[in-house]
């Protein structure tokens, strides 16, 4: 076994990107042997809401106002945001927490070269792969239900990714924060659940809602996700630089915290 990296001088954080990818290729490795049975549960459900909402209930919406020509463009992008934030929120909440807490592998990583530093940093790529993953499939498949193929679906992926990096740090702050399983089902329920609904997925918020909660749900992360998907996927001409540098942001602050606070947890 490598001898282990000395912790870095004055608490400061120590990170190794070569370190850090040995995680996320380890998990590679182990989600190719199970990559059937992990996509069913994060893949199908907006599938399901695409056929639903966008070929059944679209059917019966008026064109024109705010869907402009089709119902079904204006809610892939959204669905596809909402792709890479269920499969990016999943992986760093209960799949980081059975590792932390029952598997204890982490244990058995940071006794190698690997620090706890490089061991979030690693899940985090990984979450934001599979996030990236699901994503773009999902993409794919909107090109069956008459979505235009076009050179846009390209920087659309990297808007994606995006996505998946800040519902990665997003999830993996929390992890790191709580103590017992059961409290995912508040992260789940309160918090992306109405993020989903709200977001402006199905229906343009600022046309539904009071000024005020308008407002609220566009300042949410799923918000600013699709519209920057949906921006990139149909070219809808406004700036969208600032729902990147939104999610960029906070993406970057949580990630710092739950390093640091993963650290906390793991070097005893």
């Amino acid at each position: 076994m490598s001898a282990a990296r000395p912790p870095a001088s004055g608490g400061a954080l120590s990170i190794s990107l070569a370190s850090a990818t040995r995680v996320w290729q380890r998990n590679l490795w182990v989600y190719s042997k199970r990559w059937a049975y992990a996509l069913v549960p994060n893949f199908f459900e907006p599938v399901f809401y695409l056929l639903g909402m966008g070929l059944g209930l679209g059917y019966y919406v008026t064109l024109g106002g705010g869907f402009g020509d089709s119902f079904l463009a204006y809610i892939a992008p959204g669905l596809v945001a909402a792709a890479a934030m269920n499969g990016a929120a999943f992986e760093a909440t209960y799949n980081v927490f059975v590792k932390l807490n029952f598997a204890r592998l982490y244990d058995a990583m940071i006794a190698t070269r690997v620090n706890a530093e490089d061991v979030v940093v690693g899940e985090l790529l990984w979450a934001t792969t599979r996030a990236t993953a699901y994503g773009a499939v999902f993409l794919l498949i909107t090109l069956f239900f008459d979505s235009p193929l076009s050179w846009r679906l390209v920087p659309a992926v990297a808007g994606i990714a995006l996505v998946g990096f800040c519902f990665s740090a997003i999830g993996m702050a929390f992890t790191a924060t709580i103590k017992t399983i059961e409290v995912f089902s508040y992260f789940f329920t309160m918090f992306l659940t109405p993020l989903f609904l709200f977001s402006d997925i199905f229906f343009p918020v600022h046309e539904r809602f009071p000024p005020a909660l308008a407002a609220l749900a566009e300042w949410t992360p799923l918000y600013r996700g699709v519209q920057l998907v949906r921006g990139l996927v149909n070219g809808t001409g406004e700036p969208l630089w600032g729902h990147a540098l939104y999610l960029l942001a906070l993406g970057s602050l949580l990630s710092t915290y739950s390093v640091w606070r993963m650290r906390r947890r793991l070097v005893r």
